[in-house]
Order: structure tokens, then sequence, then C-alpha cells
């Protein structure tokens, strides 16, 4: 931080912008690089896939039947219904799915498993997203403003009156514990317990999609399904919504915790430092008219104290 007033004030917005623009490329470079392979390996197993079915089945399927057939298995699961099997797998619209989505639209996690079929679902999902996200905004910040002081502030404010240990180091100390505390209980433990009931997930697999999930970035990648039995299932995924509400408001307890050490604070205020703040070219600006008011001031004052000269009229 010692470094960072050296920088003239005028050239810190582009600084911050520059920065940004740098990460988001470089973020995209290696994104590229990573799974551009990938990609291209798995077209590639698809294609040889697709050249051996033809050749086996190729007088009993036509290859335009084939196609309308993909066509019709891809669009059926970007609606949530899978092809594989007879086509009887979970269903996406009982209660439990149905809460499942409508906590998903609210957090803004928006996994895209499950999306609305008809057009009066889709026009009832745009007016439920547009009043839902802005109570649920109020809702959290109306939650974070009553539990903010039990967790934040108060814990710190009793080890610096009871021990004198200086203020800001118990705030780091208790923002970093805080954070390990909500990753190990919100990311690591869930992990284990995704990880135990999925089937088909490793741990980096459910650490990921619990990360991805409190994130409220919800790519929809991984989804859990757990067991396929009705109560079993309904219970499972009515746990994974309760997780995911107060998994979010864990997540922005930790960061609110950590946005208010000082250390960050003076980083926000070195980018987008306050206007009640007058600055230097600002007190240069005034000097001139402060002289002129203080010159007219005097020169009133003295015209009103030189006596009347005789004859003047």
């Amino acid at each position: 931080m010692a470094l960072l007033p050296a920088v003239p004030a005028r050239w810190r917005y582009p600084l911050l912008l520059a920065a940004y623009g740098l990460f988001l490329l470089l973020g995209a470079a290696v994104f590229s690089a990573l799974e551009g392979p990938p990609e291209r390996a798995l077209r590639g197993s698809l294609r040889a896939a697709r050249a051996r079915l033809l050749a086996e089945h190729g007088e009993c399927l036509p290859e335009p039947r084939l196609d309308a057939l993909l066509r019709r298995l891809l669009g059926a699961g970007s609606y949530g219904v899978s092809g594989a099997g007879n086509g009887s797998g979970d269903e996406n619209w009982e209660f439990t799915s149905a809460l499942f989505f409508a906590a998903s639209v609210l957090t803004t996690t928006g996994y895209g498993h499950t999306v609305p079929l008809s057009d009066w679902g889709k026009i009832i999902c745009i007016f439920y997203a547009f009043v839902g996200i802005p109570l649920t905004l109020v809702f959290l910040a109306c939650l974070l403003h009553h539990l903010l002081p039990l967790v934040s502030s108060r814990p710190v404010q009793y080890v610096h009156r009871r021990w004198g240990f200086p203020e800001g180091h118990v705030a780091l100390i208790h923002a970093t514990v805080l954070g390990l505390a909500t990753v190990s209980l919100f990311i690591l433990i869930p992990a284990i317990c995704f990880w135990a009931l999925e089937r088909n997930w490793n741990f980096l697999e459910s650490v990921y999609f619990c990360f991805i999930s409190l994130s409220t970035i919800g790519l929809g990648d991984y989804v859990p399904r757990g067991s396929s039995q009705p109560p079993l299932h309904e219970l499972y995924e009515l746990s994974i919504t309760c997780y995911l509400l107060v998994g979010l408001l864990a997540m922005l307890l930790a960061l609110e915790t950590a946005y208010r050490l000082r250390e960050i604070q003076a980083l926000v205020s070195f980018f987008a430092p306050s206007r009640d703040q007058p600055s230097e070219d600002n007190d240069r600006l005034e000097i001139l008219p402060r002289d002129q008011l203080a010159l007219s001031t005097l020169s009133g004052e003295s015209s009103q104290e030189r006596p009347a000269e005789p004859g003047a009229t």
C-alpha cells in the first residue's frame, strides 16, 4: 500500500480499468488454452461414434432420421428432459423441484437444467424474477444488517476491549478465521456429502459445484440428482434448497466482513476517494478567490472607518 499514493489521482481510474481488462483477457487466454484441446477431442470422438453408428446401422437408420432424432434429444435436454433410457427419469416440476427452481431464480444462480416449457411459464418467470430478485436483495440486506454486528463487529470489539489487542489486527484475524470457517462449513463439508451421494461426481467436481452455486454463477454443468426414490429425492432437493439459501447468506457475511477491513477500505478509497475531502487542486483554485474576498472585506472596512472630508456632499 505504500507505493499506491505515488500514483496521481487522474491515473487511478485508467489504471484500474486497464488492470481489470488485462485480468479479463488473461482469463480468456487461460480458458482457451485449457479447454480448447478437450473440446476438439470430444468433437472428434463424437464424429467417430456417429460414423460407426451409420456404418453399422445405416441401412435401417438413414442419416437424415438420425440427425432429426439427435436434434430432438438435444432440444429436450435443453429443457431438462433426458432422453437416456426410456425417457422416464426424474420429473422436473414436482413441488420440491419447483421450489429448487424458484430458489435458483431468486438467488440468480440459474443452473439452466430446468426451464419453463410453456409460454405462460416463461411470462410468469419474467414477472416472478422481476419482483422476487429485488425482494431477495432487500431480505438479504435486512438479514445482514442484523447479523453483521453479531458476527463481525462484536467479536472484534470484545477481544479488543478484553485483552487490549490492536483492533485492526484483531479484525484481520477474525475475517480470516470467518472466511476459513465459511469455506469449511459451506464448501468442503457439503462437497464431501455430494461426493458420497452423487455416483458420478469426484471430490473436485463436488467442490466445483458448491463454489459455483454459492457464488451464484450456476453454470448448470453439474446438478445434484441423488436418489431416484420419491421420498428421498424430495427430501434431497429440499435440503439442497436450504443449503443454497443459508450458504449464500454465509458467503455474504464473510465478504462483507472482509470488505470492512481497513486494508480493503484503504484500497477502495485509493481508487474511489471520497468527494467530501477537498483535493490539493481545489485548494489551489480557491486561493485567489479567498484573497480577493479578504481584500474586498478590508477595503470595505477601511472606507467605512475613513472620516468624511469637509465639504463633501
